[in-house]
């Protein structure tokens, strides 16, 4: 008997629990309300547990794949799969929603059939996202974002929540639109919005270059990347914690890179990479900076986001295997990691009504329990070997000094500025003699509480000490990326050439192994269809990705 389309489940479940609890919640039930979102949360987290079981490491191609037709006339399928990447944030969001219900279990009393409904919709939109393989179903998904969170941001935020809501849409909104421009000529010159026929079509450089600008314009802004990045410290300060750990946790805007920039317009990529890179270290540099002089702990984890995402876009552009491997791992290891920080800092506020580090001090005298807590995710944050941070931050440096060796150990200042203000905001939060009144009357994590703080910890760890089940699940994919992003840039002369109607050297057959420590015979013969060859040429890199696998 054929199993039901996990990937549709995935989506489907969160946004059929979402409408249930809208319509049967409200505030004079507040127990039922929360009961319900638990369960639809933890529902969503089933068809997560069985990807991860049926996944194979080795594989390039798509799994689970489902394709039917959707709008024919217009060449838009419902087509969705998953390979390597996308697997881990499929994972990561439904652990979030699962996390964010119980965070948010006693600190919302108002409208809060609203509050866990909205919050369930957006992320079946995200698992959507995330799964997509069509371009328009990724735009539909991408856009319906946008309005969960401006809801969240501007009904539960503090007192300047409009503005903060607003100034997020206006950015996200205005990347969007440049997005679909880019969509709708890649559709003119496909007749089809398949990301393989897209990742397949051979763009002359110049309209690369307009593409990659668009698309570009899209993601820097969910990244985000300097100078793209001033929406986010008004998010953290002024919107509830919820929102705030979900935009944390979830990193599609450097998923988007990955998904669309590199592997469909490659040349645009290389040739913008030098301004990308420039780009890079100036957030890491800049925002570990403006971290050291934030008063308030919300907009210093905002800067020390915008600092670890530095890391992520340079270890995309500097085109090294392990650098590209290492930014997908530190995408998934700082959402989770950012996720824990926030959440601490909203457990401190929902006591204390208070986000200024003056009005703690001494915390580990009342909160005994919390601070070890905190303590773990300030290591992490720092890069402490044996917690998360380390590996992706380990990875992506190395890539880097591979590739450049100056600009290596330009970002390597990473390490020791969040270690400046972490260890600052740790200092004096948390040490020293009880502050003030409110300090002495802080009560311990209660058993709740407790509970979603060990489980962080427990991920902090298990992807700090053995991050092997991470890494090989992402490896084949990330190498096929890698390889697209290369194959039309291997000679850019040619492309140029080609645009100008003169001759050009050809460019040189680049081989990319799929799993260069796996033994290419290890694929389950249970799949016949998935990719065996342990090298592949990379002119016919960019439909390899596209060998989509059926699955259950």
């Amino acid at each position: 008997m054929q199993l039901p389309p996990l990937l549709s489940q995935l989506i489907w479940i969160p946004i059929v629990a979402g409408l249930v609890v809208l319509r049967a919640g409200s505030d004079r039930a507040l127990n039922r309300t929360r009961w319900i979102a638990l369960l639809g949360a933890l529902a969503g987290l089933a068809p997560a547990i069985a990807l991860v079981h049926g996944f194979e490491n080795h594989a390039v191609a798509l799994q689970f794949v489902e394709n039917m037709p959707w709008l024919p006339s217009l060449g838009i399928a419902w087509h969705l799969g998953v390979d390597g990447i996308s697997l881990w944030f499929t994972v990561l969001t439904a652990l979030t929603t699962v996390i964010i219900v119980i965070a948010s279990w006693q600190s919302i009393t108002r409208r809060a059939a609203q509050y866990f409904g909205a919050f369930l919709l957006l992320s079946g939109f995200m698992q959507g996202v995330f799964t997509a393989q069509d371009g328009m179903l990724f735009f539909v998904f991408f856009e319906a974002t946008l309005i969960p969170l401006y809801l969240l941001i501007g009904t539960w935020g503090q007192s300047n929540r409009a503005h903060a809501a607003l100034r997020f849409f206006l950015f996200s909104l205005t990347g969007s639109l440049a997005m679909l421009a880019a969509m709708i000529y890649l559709y003119a010159q496909a007749h089809s919005f398949d990301l393989a026929q897209w990742r397949a079509l051979q763009l002359d450089f110049w309209p690369q270059l307009l593409v990659f600008l668009c698309f570009f314009a899209a993601f820097a802004v969910k990244v985000p990347m300097w100078p793209l990045h001033t929406w986010l410290p008004d998010v953290h300060l002024e919107g509830p914690t919820g929102a705030a750990v979900l935009m944390g946790m979830l990193k599609i805007g450097g998923y988007g890179l990955v998904r669309f920039v590199l592997p469909i317009v490659p040349q645009a990529s290389h040739f913008f990479a030098p301004a990308v890179i420039a780009l890079s270290l100036v957030a890491v540099i800049y925002a570990s900076l403006v971290a050291l002089v934030q008063t308030d702990i919300r907009k210093l984890l905002a800067y020390s986001a915008i600092a670890h995402m530095g890391l992520v876009t340079l270890g995309l552009f500097v085109f090294t295997r392990m650098s590209m491997e290492g930014a997908v791992v530190q995408m998934l290891s700082y959402g989770i990691v950012s996720g824990a920080m926030l959440l601490c800092s909203g457990m401190l506020f929902d006591r204390t009504q208070s986000g200024t580090i003056d009005a703690y001090g001494g915390v580990v005298n009342t909160m005994p329990r919390f601070a070890g807590f905190l303590m773990l995710f300030s290591m992490a944050n720092v890069g402490l070997p044996g917690t998360s941070g380390f590996v992706g931050e380990f990875m992506v440096l190395m890539g880097t000094i591979q590739f450049n060796f100056w600009i290596g150990a330009i970002a390597a200042l990473t390490l020791i500025l969040s270690a400046a203000y972490t260890l600052w905001m740790y200092k004096r939060v948390i040490f020293g003699a009880i502050a003030n009144a409110r300090v002495a009357k802080l009560a311990d994590l209660g058993k709740r509480e407790f509970a979603l703080l060990g489980a962080l910890a427990v991920m902090v760890l298990a992807i700090g000490i053995d991050p092997k089940p991470f890494t090989d699940a992402i490896d084949a994919s990330a190498g096929v990326v890698l390889a697209q992003a290369e194959g039309n840039a291997a000679n850019p002369a040619a492309r140029v050439a080609q645009t100008r109607g003169t001759p050009a050297p050809a460019a040189a057959s680049i081989s990319i192994s799929a799993n260069p420590s796996a033994n290419p015979s290890a694929t389950s013969s249970a799949n016949p269809s998935a990719t065996s060859a342990t090298s592949t040429s990379a002119s016919t890199l960019p439909s390899a990705q596209g060998q989509d696998r059926p699955r259950g």
